[in-house]
């Protein structure tokens, strides 16, 4: 069988100073760099003495993150700009305010994935998903049983829809809550081909990090 952690990135700097973050390279906070060390604590305790490939965005919180975990299993870090945050375009690095005040609502109904949130550059979620569908899907086709996939909270919600399979037509209405340092744990289940979800954003692990 094989296992997938995904792992959403711990505290950055764009978090404490209020920043759109999207393809911003925000570096992870001092706080944040012992939450990746809880974080790896937790996978090493999960995973044992198994061998493990680890993945990550390439944005430095991402892959900071990674580098921590996967020096703890002994091994590198795999870098993947698909597995990037969306990308706000000339939100990204300015104000949470600055984006408030121009983005475009999605709409209930009609071309939801397709919708442009207003800031020039942006991605749309559909260009996402194109990305993260095929960058999940090139994973797991990989020989490894145990992986590990370090990416971000928006992103990360749709490799889940990714894992389960969701068509695009239908991931505008799946959407999962994950926060910073959260792990959530896939199985594949060989005997009937099944993706299992196990556990959606285990934050335990982050309770006596600071």
């Amino acid at each position: 069988m094989k296992h997938i952690y995904l792992v959403t990135h711990p505290e950055s700097q764009h978090h404490i100073d209020g920043l759109v973050g999207g393809w911003y390279d925000s570096e992870l906070t001092p706080r944040g760099h012992q939450q990746a060390e809880c974080i790896a604590d937790a996978l090493v305790s999960k995973i044992g003495d198994q061998p493990v490939e680890v993945h990550s965005s390439d944005l430095s919180r991402a892959s900071q993150a990674a580098a921590r975990i996967a020096r703890r299993f002994g091994v590198d870090v795999q870098l993947d700009p698909r597995l990037r945050e969306r990308s706000n375009g000339e939100a990204d690095g300015r104000p949470q305010a600055w984006l408030s005040e121009r983005r475009i609502p999605m709409p209930e109904y009609g071309d939801r994935l397709g919708h442009h949130d207003g800031p020039a550059g942006a991605e749309t979620r559909l260009t996402m998903l194109e990305r993260l569908y095929p960058a999940l899907e090139d994973i797991v086709r990989r020989p490894a049983e145990t992986q590990i996939v370090v990416s971000h909270g928006s992103a990360s919600s749709y490799l889940i829809t990714a894992w389960l399979g969701m068509p695009l037509a239908s991931a505008d209405r799946g959407y999962f809550t994950l926060t910073s340092g959260g792990i959530t744990t896939f199985r594949r289940n060989d005997s009937h081909h099944s993706h299992q979800v196990l556990a959606v954003n285990e934050t335990a692990h982050l309770q006596n990090c600071d």
